[in-house]
């Protein structure tokens, strides 16, 4: 799903050799840093380096991981996610079984009748929501599609296959970019897991648009902030998202809106809206 090397080459691509203090005679045949010049800057050999971006080298040393992380002036997110590369955990491959929704994580979503809120597995599929938060995002879904695994909706799937969806985000390319930037976090925390590898092919052959972002390697966590939708029933809303870990490891993903605001008044007019 994602290797190191990969990562390495679009980053040490995006450096310009100006911008690292290296002086640059006459045409170069590859944008950014050459290996042997992202090595010396590193501090590593140039042989090393080339055995690290060619997966030859499985378990690079913490030091070394943080001198390519400096030299590349990558961000908190994008460190953390070479030294799991770099430094990868065991793993056993295996096929996962379908996740649910505890019984305790429904009722409070039951209980949260004014704000939008969906539960979310770990390969972003949607465990269980409640009406709100069914009827913001995804209305034209059927209402219990997320109890049944080979129905279930994927938030990630959605955003590059399903138009509706797609069609919610005003500024989808940003929000195409942030979704593939956070799946890439996720592979690289399960780099053996079938259901997410299943979920990356699929769409890589299917959309040009995730198979393009999927292949610059955007890495981030985009885990909260502010939201733009455009709602075909109650219009444009401005709304903050927050996403809370649940102990089973799922994810609560909440939407508000300011009181008072457009949006606050947008979301009270969609609770009227007859759930699917």
């Amino acid at each position: 799903m994602g290797t190191l090397g990969d990562f390495l080459r679009t980053r040490r691509g995006r450096l310009r050799p100006e911008d690292a203090g290296i002086t640059s005679y006459g045409a170069r045949r590859v944008p950014g840093l050459r290996r042997e010049e992202l090595a010396q800057l590193a501090g590593v050999s140039a042989t090393y380096y080339t055995r690290l971006e060619q997966g030859q080298s499985h378990q690079a040393s913490w030091s070394v991981v943080e001198a390519l992380a400096d030299t590349l002036r990558l961000s908190q997110d994008e460190r953390a996610y070479l030294h799991r590369l770099a430094r990868p955990e065991p793993q056993r491959r295996s096929v996962a079984k379908p996740a649910s929704a505890r019984a305790g994580t429904r009722q409070l979503l039951a209980a949260l009748t004014d704000v939008p809120a969906v539960v979310v597995g770990v390969r972003t599929e949607v465990l269980a929501w409640n009406a709100l938060g069914h009827r913001l995002l995804a209305g034209h879904v059927d209402f219990s599609a997320p109890d049944r695994p080979d129905e279930r909706p994927n938030l990630t799937r959605m955003l590059f296959l399903d138009a509706h969806y797609a069609a919610l985000h005003p500024d989808w390319p940003v929000t195409a970019s942030c979704a593939v930037a956070s799946l890439r976090i996720t592979a690289a925390r399960l780099p053996d897991d079938v259901a997410l590898a299943e979920l990356v092919g699929e769409l890589t052959m299917k959309s040009e648009a995730f198979a393009a972002l999927w292949a610059s390697h955007p890495v981030a966590n985009h885990a909260f902030g502010p939201r733009r939708l455009r709602h075909p029933e109650v219009g444009e809303l401005e709304l903050e998202l927050e996403t809370a870990e649940l102990p089973d490891g799922h994810h609560l993903v909440l939407y508000s809106a300011a009181a008072d605001s457009p949006a606050h008044s947008a979301l009270r007019l969609l609770k009227l809206v007859p759930t699917r």
